[in-house]
């Protein structure tokens, strides 16, 4: 799953990795100057009780995010949530101030109409545990379980990494207000920020008419389509494929619409969906380029409390 977003692989490689085996560290750049250090926990019970035991202090330490993975074929609820309580405890006793999400993974697996009740249902277990645990060991923190249903056959586990990667970005607000104000003045309908790397929405900002597009799921396909826009490139022209493969890319859909990506700063990509029009859409390029000093910060050194590890 990791492979998956951050580093923009296709379903045909990440598809057929193996189980994760004990502890499997990686180092990902965002924004350039954002080191996430990512713990992939292997789920297997004897890796658990070593987590717990002989390596507790060393894994729950200075911990930003723990994403827990429930497997929705488990056939052992109880057993994985007694885990769950564990895990959690460890968290809390090192971490406190670590926030929680919970992936329900492989719900491709459930049949289209249970999968929304059967999801709600591990989700209420979930919070529940939670609860249980919270009023049990006197944690006296916030608590608060994120959910995402996933699979890696849709972009449902895109939405759920953008969502956490969304609340890890220092200067979020200064991001959306200066976005918003890009927006207005070039008369766009959506601006979406992207990471040059992975093409994760970083930021994003919708007008009123925009917020009337039916495609709620768009921001996921767009990335998507980026993701093999970018690696095609670099199939045929050979560069890396975590180099800079393009500098501008645009659309012109007759009387419905014009889009445009360009490259914005050294980390990030802007796409902007306008109305139809060759006067705005020339003045919109031209205004982003030069909005592209305003936004100079997001290449710049980053707090110090934005770094953490992410243990999945």
């Amino acid at each position: 799953m990791l492979s998956s977003d951050f580093h923009a692989q296709l379903l045909t490689v990440y598809t057929h990795s193996g189980a994760t085996i004990d502890i499997d560290l990686s180092h990902v750049k965002f924004l350039g100057n954002l080191t996430l250090n990512l713990w992939d926990c292997g789920g297997q019970e004897a890796f658990m009780e070593n987590y717990l035991s002989q390596q507790r202090v060393h894994v729950f330490s200075n911990v930003g995010v723990l994403i827990y993975v429930f497997d929705i074929e488990s056939r052992d609820v109880d057993r994985d949530m007694a885990t769950y309580v564990s895990i959690m405890s460890a968290l809390t006793q090192y971490s406190p101030a670590a926030k929680v999400y919970v992936l329900i993974h492989k719900m491709d697996l459930i049949m289209t109409h249970v999968r929304e009740a059967v999801f709600m249902e591990r989700v209420r277990l979930v919070r529940q545990k939670t609860s249980e645990f919270r009023q049990g060991s006197g944690f006296s923190g916030e608590l608060e379980v994120t959910p995402f249903a996933t699979s890696i056959w849709d972009q449902s586990l895109y939405k759920a990494w953008a969502s956490i990667i969304h609340d890890l970005v220092p200067n979020l607000s200064v991001i959306e207000s200066q976005l918003e104000a890009l927006g207005i003045m070039i008369e766009a309908e959506e601006l979406l920020l992207f990471e040059r790397t992975s093409f994760l929405v970083v930021s994003n900002w919708t007008s009123e008419e925009g917020q009337n597009n039916p495609t709620t799921d768009r921001q996921e396909r767009i990335s998507n389509i980026l993701k093999h826009f970018k690696q095609s490139i670099s199939r045929f022209t050979g560069t890396p494929r975590n180099a800079e493969q393009f500098t501008l890319m645009e659309h012109k859909a007759g009387g419905r619409f014009s889009i445009f990506c360009l490259k914005f700063t050294t980390n990030t990509y802007l796409m902007v969906i306008l109305p139809p029009g060759e006067a705005r859409f020339n003045a919109a390029k031209l205004n982003c380029q030069i909005a592209r000093e305003s936004f100079k910060f997001l290449d710049g050194p980053i707090s110090v409390s934005a770094q953490g590890q992410v243990a999945t």
